[in-house]
């Protein structure tokens, strides 16, 4: 029994033209349409029933990493470039690439446009590896006729946005390092050390000294609440990842993270130079604005800005300019309004985003280097001092210890 397959197509004056067939198979409809004189966008079987059925990839538990998908764009648009089909460049990229999962994804995608599908169709049926932004853009790539400087575009924005990831990350990673490095450490010191000299001070006749007595006491507590701090711990932990994965909860922790003394310094720059650069990348590739927003909107990482790209949204569907709506917005500090509001006078908007989010990278960096150069000595301090105010505390009666014999 034939199934019922809703198309998109363009003529040969180029304009969109929507529509349905029965037929076997994708590869029939496409055929079809061919032979009718238009150029397929997009083919998708109606279903009454169900959904898509996922595909199963092996090794799917292992995630792909944006490095590879860039090196995958990068050599997929040289391989085009150099007159390739596209069917040989995806069989030739499903071979060599190192990444197993993504290699079985490349698998799929060359089947599904083997089928009829179109690659921007192929690549969406893969959310978690190519989001919306990705699509988009090779969607307006086909559409154009420029699939190669579009691949080539989202390999430069992956490969900006790695980089980026990285030195949020190295910024990030010594503080909590060193914070793990003095729990461990006082862990043991409590659990397994204190102990051992209160056996030797309990067989002495005399008082100890405050910060001891103190110390053997939070000493006593974790001992015996050891085993219900940890479950507490996991508890507190998986309750957090479950409030953050709600709406109210998400935006809740976004606002904090910008309020965040130091850090949140480093948290806004970073969306901001990710909304530039998304957005920018979006309307120098011919996406439409609308569409643009929406993608950028979803891709922002940070409600807080998702927000006022919703405003803008909603003014741009209105008449008004995407800088008004963002002046509302304390996010959006003045220089990138003003910035944007150029770029819509003089028609270069995706150039002013582009060195807007350049901007921000810059900032970016430098606030890492300085927070790296302000944290070190700080957490040495922190070490320092949590370890040695213990060692201290448990050897102060060694000073005294002649008076408590008796």
């Amino acid at each position: 029994m034939p199934d019922t397959y809703a198309y998109k197509v363009k003529d040969h004056s180029g304009r969109m033209i929507e529509g349905s067939l029965e037929a076997e198979s994708t590869a029939l409809v496409a055929n079809k349409l061919r032979q009718m004189g238009y150029v397929p966008i997009a083919i998708d079987k109606k279903q009454t029933t169900g959904v898509r059925r996922e595909i199963h990839i092996p090794g799917r538990g292992k995630r792909i990493k944006l490095k590879d998908v860039s090196i995958f764009s990068r050599q997929f648009a040289t391989m085009i470039d150099s007159g390739l089909t596209m069917l040989r460049s995806l069989q030739i990229l499903g071979m060599q690439t190192e990444s197993k999962p993504l290699a079985a994804v490349i698998g799929q995608i060359r089947q599904d446009v083997e089928n009829g599908s179109s690659l921007s169709q192929a690549f969406a049926h893969h959310p978690k590896v190519f989001n919306k932004l990705y699509v988009a853009m090779v969607r307006s790539g086909e559409s154009g006729g420029v699939l190669d400087e579009v691949l080539l575009q989202l390999a430069d924005t992956i490969e900006k946005q790695v980089e980026l990831r990285r030195k949020v990350r190295s910024a990030m990673t010594y503080p909590l390092v060193v914070l793990a490095l003095v729990i461990v450490i006082l862990t043991v010191m409590l659990v397994f050390i204190v102990p051992l000299f209160k056996g030797f001070y309990k067989s002495l006749n005399g008082q100890l000294p405050l910060m001891t007595r103190m110390l053997i006491t939070t000493s006593n507590w974790v001992v015996k609440l050891f085993p219900l701090i940890i479950i507490a711990g996991g508890l507190l932990l998986f309750a957090f990842r479950r409030w953050i994965a709600t709406e109210n909860g998400r935006s809740r922790w976004d606002v904090f993270k910008l309020r965040v003394p130091v850090f949140g310094e480093l948290v806004h720059k970073t969306a901001l130079a990710r909304f530039s650069r998304t957005f920018g990348v979006l309307l120098r590739s011919g996406v439409p604005i609308l569409e643009a927003l929406e993608i950028t909107k979803e891709t922002a990482g940070n409600t807080v800005v998702a927000r006022g790209l919703e405003d803008v949204q909603a003014g741009v569907k209105m008449g008004e300019p995407i800088a008004r709506p963002l002046e509302a917005h304390k996010v959006f500090p003045p220089m990138v309004t003003q910035m944007i509001a150029v770029g819509e006078e003089s028609g270069a908007l995706d150039t002013l985003l582009e060195k807007i989010a350049t901007f921000y990278d810059q900032e970016v960096e430098a606030t890492v280097n300085a927070l790296t150069s302000l944290l070190e000595p700080l957490m040495i301090v922190v070490l320092g001092g949590a370890v040695g105010t213990m060692v201290i505390a448990l050897y102060l009666p060694m000073f005294n210890v002649i008076k408590l014999i008796k």
